[in-house]
């Protein structure tokens, strides 16, 4: 592993409320008072570190010292109902052990901002367990010791409004810059596995050092074997889109590739082929890397957000593409759906986007040569994969180009992206992309050449033009009395049509088919 040098962080020696943050304390402080209550009220975690850090956080959680927060929230009910104000959205989200969810946690609203609500907790495990067998109330010292991470552990006391670092070492490691736990890795890792993801990506998300003992901690096969068994894919897959959203995937990508946990994280089927060879998952940072850096170089705005996490991850599985396995029916399946579906439990359409670019963005690779020289001549050589009918030869790189954007939509220019990244097709960039030889400038222009042409054509959005003659007109100068396969061809030789004739009309549609159909139809 690259050795890393400490950030220099700017830590604040007080928290400064905002009106908001007032306006909710105050009425948790009124709810004790109203009911003569003894509590302690916390915040606690990631809102004290990132106020202390100078940033805003609308991740409130309060931490209660001797009552459940499904409990005070009915009494926080209460007192709005007592002074006028309506509560909102209460709700109550049970523990789950078995997944290391050891808190039962309550939820309102309070001025337009969601609260969470959880007791202080201290608990005792039986012999070859790490699910607690007994949970009681804790004191904020033993709280602040069961943490996932020292910068995790400070609270902020809203009765004395004061900071509280009960671990004696939460703002010392935030000013350092370092990620360590509170109590020995191995067993903070052994009791909730997630909290080794949760420590990369604070690590990655403030630039911090991840601490040697939790380093290795994190990379012992027990710790590995438990963050596969323990818990759930949906949790692990949450925090790697958090990761892979942040502001630093290539660093968190990184750090999961060092810890040796890519395919814990990135599982695979059983019976996926070809095999994947040695240093793929270093492979996959790489593409990553390229990929972060070149969309920097563009510039972030010509991606949304959801163009550029897809991107990323389209990206870093680009050397699994055409890993497959077979379903129950023998169809082979490209291994990147498993991914996303099982061991990521992401969103269907997430793999369906990814999937689709990794199959479309090869047939970018011909335009590139042609949109980034200009020269005509180079059409004659770019297999066009479609017979077109009465398509000139100078319209077909913007027939060609509309069929490819109808079928990738919004994410074009994701396709363009991953086809600059392996551009030229015959050369193979492994080394360079490992060495970080990149080219980056190169691959910019080679993007921006070909997306400005594809503008020029007037191509974008393309794909929410309608065909000039529908279904039916076909049908009627077919003299067909049901649609088929032939209506179906006909609507794509249409459409090449109509690509190749930005300008025509409806009218003009018609009268080509009836001459074409009628040629076709002597000829027979």
């Amino acid at each position: 592993m690259a050795v890393q040098s400490r950030p220099t962080v700017q830590v604040r020696d007080n928290i400064e409320l905002n009106e908001t943050e007032k306006k909710i304390f105050n009425r948790l402080l009124g709810t004790v008072c109203h009911f003569g209550l003894q509590n302690q009220l916390r915040v606690a975690g990631g809102w004290v570190r990132d106020k202390l850090l100078g940033k805003d956080c609308y991740d409130i959680d309060i931490a209660l010292d001797n009552m459940l927060g499904s409990e005070f929230v009915e009494k926080v009910r209460d007192y709005l109902l007592h002074v006028g104000e309506e509560a909102q959205g209460i709700a109550v989200i049970p523990c789950n052990p078995e997944q290391s969810k050891h808190l039962e946690t309550a939820r309102m609203r309070i001025c337009d901002t969601w609260i969470d609500f959880v007791n202080l907790r201290c608990e005792e495990y039986c012999e070859n367990s790490r699910i607690p067998t007994v949970q009681k109330y804790g004191t904020a010292e033993e709280d602040a010791y069961r943490r996932d991470l020292t910068i995790n552990s400070l609270f902020y006391n809203i009765n004395t409004s004061s900071i509280e670092d009960f671990t004696k070492r939460g703002i010392a490691d935030l000013k350092s810059g370092i990620i360590v736990t509170p109590l020995p890795p191995k067993s903070t890792f052994m009791d909730d596995p997630l909290r080794v993801l949760r420590a990369i990506r604070f690590g990655a998300r403030f630039g911090f050092i991840l601490d040697e003992e939790l380093k290795e901690a994190a990379s012992c096969d027990e710790v590995k074997a438990a963050l596969s068994a323990k818990i759930s894919r949906e949790r692990i897959g949450t925090e790697i889109d958090l990761m892979i959203s942040g502001n630093q995937p290539v660093q968190a990508m990184t750090y999961i590739c060092d810890l040796k946990l890519f395919w814990v994280v990135f599982s695979l089927h059983p019976k996926y082929e070809p095999a994947v060879l040695e240093g793929c998952d270093r492979l996959c940072v790489a593409y990553l890397d390229a990929t972060w850096n070149l969309i920097q170089l563009i510039g972030n705005s010509t991606f949304n957000d959801e163009q550029r996490r897809l991107a990323l991850y389209t990206a870093m599985f680009l050397p699994l593409r055409k890993t497959v396995y077979k379903d129950n029916k023998a169809k082979k399946i490209p291994v990147v759906n498993y991914i996303f579906r099982d061991s990521l439990k992401r969103k269907v359409s997430d793999a369906e986007t990814v999937i689709n670019v990794h199959y479309a963005f090869e047939k970018f690779l011909p335009l590139i040569s042609y949109f980034a020289s200009n020269e005509d001549v180079l059409l004659t050589e770019v297999d066009w994969e479609r017979e077109f009918v009465d398509v000139p030869l100078a319209s077909k790189p913007r027939v060609l180009t509309g069929f490819l954007l109808r079928e990738l939509k919004d994410f074009w220019r994701v396709a363009l992206l991953m086809s600059t990244l392996v551009y030229p097709r015959n050369i193979d960039c492994t080394e360079d992309l490992l060495n970080k030889n990149f080219e980056l400038e190169r691959r910019r222009s080679l993007f921006k050449a070909a997306e400005d042409a594809i503008l020029k054509l007037g191509l974008d959005k393309i794909w929410d033009v309608k065909p000039l003659v529908n279904g039916k007109d076909i049908m009627n100068v077919l003299q067909l009395k049901s649609g088929g396969p032939l209506v179906r061809e006909w609507q794509q030789k249409i459409l090449a049509w109509q690509l190749a004739r930005p300008s025509a009309t409806a009218e003009e549609c018609l009268e080509w088919m009836r001459e074409t159909h009628s040629k076709r139809f002597r000829m027979e």
